[in-house]
């Protein structure tokens, strides 16, 4: 991509009361800045050439409203918005990037030591803001956790709502505290020694407020995605597209100090180009800021986390996910049907993924390619997260299906695993509130074809009801339940969690990610057993699967074992070479080489 004299998009605030704004509109014609200030003509902006318009404007300090007007007068939001305070068919705010910083001795952490903790800023804190996120950031550190994971917080209609229909990927969420805001959050993180990442978007934008068309070719007609036109990533006029998608990624990272991209749905992305934009992307986000890019994706394709392939850090891994919620709750419906039995735990275990280049019953295909030889970092996994709770009709989590054994058993399949773990907001104390999918659109037609899709959506499941995702009770339901209100299990499953976190931190052979130095091997159809190890010391995790309690036989390495923790709290405190181990139905012991 060819370089511009200033590569920064919108309105950029230069001090002394002077702002530059810059838009890229080859369908304009031509384009101007029109004030909000009621009988102003526009003022016109100077042709740059390749379809951009600048315009250096005295006197418009920060606060000051405006729209681009294109053509023969037709107003719009800035696409490079950096706040709609009125929402996305208001005005654009000209802000100032000026912050008062305090995190300059913040060093992002190795990717190896993230634990994340997914949260929706609207129902994570009281407020519904990103302040009320900031009063409970001592809370998150207590527990264990070390990196918080927004959803998507780019501007969206109305004031409720996932965040995955925004449609200025630039603009912070007005009803979340702005850009001022989330820089407050990211500040107060890093003081409490807390990563944030951040879940942006680039496979669709949301249909209400989308205004890019109008200004160029961000869409094409090539390519479909189930949210309609694909984005531009590969057909004419495609650099300029990148150019605005990667400057994206950069602003969060440099300018908001974000710690790491999770880039949503990456298998929606359609690019057939030589350098695929997620590669550009990836590897501008790491050079530029140090930043990590965690991706998305259902492929089982280790391309996404390859050098030569699309160079993310990390990828979302759904296999295991799928095995353990199979075994603890028996479900069978829609891609279900593929996961559910004790050789499945071991694939996903030992290789990543648990569909590596087999027939997949519920694609009808072969699936996947091998993992092996992948670090575990390259793998973020979870028993629980916004898109297995929320895409379920009414917005089950995990605590309303199975009970509080099935609950430390997943608890302990994944913070103990080789890999990354990722816990959902109020799975630490059971939470029992659903998350369901929620809006606030603005648009007749809109709500009721959002009312119809989520219906469709179902189809495949025996989920019956489908609540509807624009009644404000569907959003005020998933708030999570004051600290005050727990019942005693609750904080007793909090502090369940907690003990998790500390003896992965502190047990080198789980702290040591490392498929290559883990062996899985299934005792029975219910019951696994992991063995981790690296030069520092080696660990032994039995998981039974089963409703009864069950007398198992381990051949156990040379030496003693001691016991660290277990679930039920009747394993043997010392075990070595070939014992019988009896393990209570639903439960786990984990023991480490004396």
């Amino acid at each position: 991509m060819g370089a511009l004299k200033n590569d920064r998009l919108g309105a950029c605030y230069l001090g002394d009361g002077q702002c530059e704004f810059r838009v890229w509109a080859p369908h304009a014609g031509a384009a101007g800045v029109r004030l909000q200030a009621v009988g102003r003509p526009p003022l016109a902006m100077t042709a740059e050439g390749n379809g951009y318009y600048s315009l250096r404007m005295e006197n418009a300090a920060p606060g000051l409203r405006y729209f681009y007007a294109l053509g023969e007068g037709m107003a719009r939001p800035d696409p490079a918005s950096r706040f709609q305070p009125a929402g996305v068919h208001g005005p654009s705010e000209v802000t100032d990037r000026e912050f008062a910083w305090t995190d300059k001795g913040w060093i992002n952490p190795p990717l190896q030591q993230y634990v994340f903790y997914e949260l929706h800023v609207g129902t994570f804190g009281d407020a519904h803001t990103f302040d009320g996120v900031v009063d409970r950031l001592p809370y998150l550190k207590d527990l264990g956790v070390t990196a918080i994971e927004l959803m998507p917080v780019a501007q969206f209609p109305g004031d409720r709502n996932w965040g995955y229909d925004g449609v200025f990927p630039y603009a912070v969420q007005n009803s979340y505290g702005g850009p001022q805001g989330l820089k407050r959050l990211v500040n107060a993180a890093h003081g409490e020694g807390l990563a944030v990442v951040l879940d942006v978007v680039y496979n669709h934008l949301g249909p209400e407020g989308n205004y890019l068309r109008e200004f160029g070719p961000y869409f094409t007609a090539r390519h479909k995605t189930p949210w309609g036109h694909g984005l531009n990533f590969d057909g004419p006029e495609s650099d300029e597209v990148r150019r605005f998608f990667i400057g994206n990624a950069l602003y969060w990272t440099t300018e908001f100090h974000i710690d790491a991209l999770r880039l949503d749905a990456i298998h929606a992305i359609v690019d057939t180009s030589a350098r695929p934009f997620l590669q550009e992307l990836a590897t501008a986000v790491r050079s530029e800021s140090g930043a990590y890019v965690v991706a998305e994706s259902d492929l089982n394709d280790v391309r996404v986390f390859k050098c030569d392939g699309l160079a993310c850090d990390s990828v979302w891994g759904d296999d295991l996910h799928h095995t353990l919620h199979v075994m603890l709750t028996g479900e069978r419906d829609g891609y279900y049907a593929d996961y559910g039995s004790i050789d499945d735990l071991a694939k996903a275990y030992t290789g990543g993924f648990v569909y590596a280049g087999q027939y997949s019953k519920f694609r009808r295909r072969r699936h996947g390619n091998s993992a092996r030889g992948s670090r575990g970092e390259q793998f973020v996994v979870c028993a629980q997260n916004h898109d297995q709770i929320g895409n379920r009709a009414q917005g089950d989590r995990l605590s309303t299906l199975v009970d509080l054994e099935s609950l430390k058993l997943a608890a302990g399949a994944v913070i103990f695993s080789p890999f990354l773990p990722l816990l959902f907001m109020g799975e630490e104390y059971g939470e029992m509130a659903p998350f369901l999918y929620f809006t606030s659109h603005g648009d007749a037609d809109l709500i009721e074809a959002v009312r119809r899709g989520r219906r469709e959506e179902f189809s495949g499941f025996t989920w019956q009801e489908v609540p509807d995702p624009q009644d404000e009770r569907s959003f005020l339901q998933c708030c999570l339940t004051p600290e005050e209100l727990w019942t005693p299990a609750q904080r007793s499953l909090r502090e369940f969690y907690r003990e998790l976190l500390r003896i992965r931190r502190e047990t080198p052979a789980l702290a040591h990610l490392a498929m290559e130095q883990t062996e899985a091997i299934p005792l029975g159809e219910e019951t696994l057993l992991v063995r981790r190890w690296c030069e520092q010391g080696e660990a032994m995790l039995l998981l039974h699967f089963g409703r009864d309690a069950s007398s198992v036989r381990a051949a156990c390495p040379a030496g003693q074992w001691r016991k660290v923790m277990d679930s039920f709290g009747d394993a043997p405190e010392r075990i070595s070479g070939e014992c019988e181990i009896t393990l209570a139905r639903r439960a786990f012991a984990l023991y480490e080489r004396v």
